[in-house]
């Protein structure tokens, strides 16, 4: 591996940074020239790409968010766009890529892949919604922002004795939820894909005011929310119906931003190393992933064909732990 480029694709997330200085940093040592792709796929396409070194990437692994910026491109999950890429590809005369993202992203790096091009994939997606890996970069963060914000929360929410409902992100995956739930001690926590029962919330709410709680806290996952109605709108409307007042806080893109935190600067550092020894050895068309502090890889296609599934030891933990 002469030359490495490395790129980071979708949603941002906090670590992203420090796996591209890994990359960089990693890569030099190794004895390749790195060369960093701004704007992902779209980036690629468009030829904006510039060659990186030590001095590029100081100062970056404390930054949220991502130096090599993010996009969603339409073009690149065409034929014609794929070909564009690799073009540029070639023309710089890059013999590997780093891929930071999160499914879409790991679906981009699975297409160079199939056309012949060594790819490596790492898993950033805050909604820790990635087969493969036990823990993706900036799910750590996202889940500290997530509990200090309840926490300033559950101050007012027990001054007046009021329940709230704390919306976070999770489309089909309530991973952020349910750990976020447990964590920040909610009274019930909502996920994606299981049925919110109108009798269940208001009967929780009653009872748990009538065992003289101060609060009611409800973490609910975006992914909830019905066809008709937000999954916030909803329970609003049944806490009220119970004869409670109630308030709701849509934390939304709050939760991407923010210093990575000691995990995710970690996560991402191995995470970057991981990929540049995988690419260097020739193991490519692999996503490095995190099992029992151990880094090791999975084919794209598996992970890309596997449902993330949320621990049973936690969805066991949740329900009691409300009361």
């Amino acid at each position: 591996m002469k030359r490495i480029a490395v790129l980071t694709s979708g949603g941002d997330a906090p670590g992203m940074n420090a796996c591209v200085r890994a990359v960089v940093r990693y890569g030099i040592t190794a004895g390749a020239e790195v060369y960093g792709i701004r704007r992902g796929y779209a980036g690629l396409m468009s030829n904006d790409i510039s060659k990186l070194d030590s001095r590029s990437v100081g100062g970056i692994i404390r930054q949220g968010g991502t130096v090599l910026m993010s996009a969603r491109s339409a073009e690149f999950k065409t034929p014609e766009g794929q070909a564009k890429a690799l073009d540029v590809l070639h023309g710089w005369e890059i013999d590997g890529l780093v891929v930071i993202g999160g499914d879409g992203s790991l679906n981009g790096a699975a297409c160079l892949h199939r056309l012949g091009f060594p790819v490596v994939g790492i898993p950033a997606s805050i909604d820790n919604d990635i087969a493969g890996t036990e823990m993706a970069i900036g799910v750590d963060t996202a889940l500290n922002t997530i509990l200090d914000a309840m926490d300033k929360i559950k101050d007012t929410a027990s001054a007046h004795q009021r329940a709230f409902i704390i919306e976070v992100m999770g489309r089909a995956h309530g991973y952020l939820a349910l750990m976020a739930g447990i964590a920040g001690g909610a009274e019930m926590v909502i996920l994606p894909g299981r049925e919110v029962s109108k009798a269940a919330v208001m009967r929780e709410v009653k009872s748990a005011f009538l065992r003289g709680k101060p609060h009611f806290i409800i973490v609910a996952a975006e992914g909830a929310s019905t066809p008709e109605k937000s999954i916030t709108n909803l329970l609003t409307d049944y806490i009220i119906e119970s004869g409670h007042d109630a308030r709701s806080t849509v934390l939304g893109h709050v939760q991407r931003g923010g210093s990575p935190s000691c995990f995710d600067r970690l996560l991402g550092t191995r995470f970057g190393a991981a990929a540049v020894d995988n690419l260097v050895m020739g193991n490519t068309g692999v996503m490095i992933g995190l099992k029992a502090g151990e880094m090791i890889t999975t084919d794209i296609e598996t992970v890309l064909s596997t449902s993330p599934e949320l621990s049973k030891e936690a969805l066991r933990l949740a329900e009691p732990l409300a009361h």
